[in-house]
């Protein structure tokens, strides 16, 4: 199995890493604009193959997509990363411009490729590649929920004092302020989360939650990169190894939940094709609301960048 990851910033080397430690693959190509720089991440990575004790071969090129041909999985990083006082939303024209251009020689090299997007703003840039791409919407998908639940999951282990392992959650719409944490999908080792903590302390973490993107960017003065390196990593894995785990995935929505044409975060059964099913939960009132709060931010940055390609037509 061939896996390309575009972009060797702190993200991108890091989902590298941890698909070459892991060995999800034979080979992670790792492409990037910098003249040196993912041939230098590549090759520090392969150098600790003898010590960490893998066979994964990474190597590294300067955007020459011709090494990436025959990608079963190809991770798209891409972009500006968030400064402080930037929200996701002020990346969408220069990260668009990028996404669409790195989707186009993707697809040129590796037809049969499953796409996962982690560039910001995610359910956007998940739509800028899905239709530039023109691949079916289960080969296009967006890495969030997966991020957003482990914080949800760390920050519940943190005020529960028990390990993450054992706290399943899952996380729905958009990617940023306007997402919808399920509180009664909570489970600790199969009890309901709402057994386990007191409502304020619940509703304080979910809060942190939705800011949790934030919260690092105030504290590093950058995007994160360990949790969302490691999130997309574990996409793959599921893919490659055709797990069909149960993850929350950005999708486009084609009357799922009673929504057309806007990409949402939702669970989903992800294998060997990529998205193999969308799973509809039952949403009370409360949580059909917030998903539709949801649902109108990101549909309001879709329009925007159909806005951009218009005026650049």
């Amino acid at each position: 199995m061939k896996v390309t990851v575009v972009g060797a910033g702190n993200v991108g080397a890091t989902c590298a890493d941890v698909l070459a430690y892991r060995e999800i693959a034979n080979e992670v190509v790792l492409v990037d604009i910098k003249e040196g720089f993912a041939e230098g991440k590549a090759l520090d990575i392969w150098q600790k193959a003898p010590i960490n004790l893998y066979d994964t071969r990474t190597v590294g090129v300067t955007n020459d997509y011709t090494k990436t041909a025959g990608s079963d999985v190809v991770v798209i990083t891409s972009g500006l990363p968030r400064k402080p006082g930037m929200t996701r939303d002020d990346l969408i024209s220069t990260n668009a411009g990028i996404v669409q251009s790195v989707t186009e020689n993707i697809v040129k090299h590796s037809p049969d490729a499953i796409i996962i997007v982690v560039s910001n703003p995610l359910d956007v840039m998940t739509y800028a590649a899905h239709i530039t791409s023109k691949l079916p919407r289960t080969r296009v998908m967006g890495m969030a929920g997966i991020l957003d639940t482990a914080r949800y999951r760390a920050f519940l282990a943190e005020a529960l004092n028990v390990s993450p392992k054992d706290i399943q959650a899952v996380l729905m719409g958009g990617h940023g302020d306007t997402m919808v944490p399920l509180p009664r999908y909570t489970t600790v080792g199969g009890i309901p989360v709402t057994e386990l903590i007191d409502e304020e302390t619940l509703n304080a973490i979910v809060d942190r939650t939705k800011n949790g993107g934030g919260e690092l960017v105030k504290l590093m003065g950058t995007s994160a990169w360990y949790a969302p390196g490691s999130a997309a990593a574990q996409m793959v894995e599921a893919i490659v190894r055709d797990q069909r785990r149960v993850f929350p995935v950005c999708v486009k929505l084609e009357g799922e939940y009673g929504i057309d044409g806007v990409y949402l975060g939702v669970p989903v059964i992800l294998g060997k094709n990529g998205i193999e099913k969308i799973i509809e939960l039952q949403l009370n009132e409360d949580e059909k609301q917030l998903l539709e709060t949801s649902r109108g931010h990101v549909k309001e940055v879709m329009d925007a960048l159909d806005n951009i390609n218009a005026a650049k037509a």
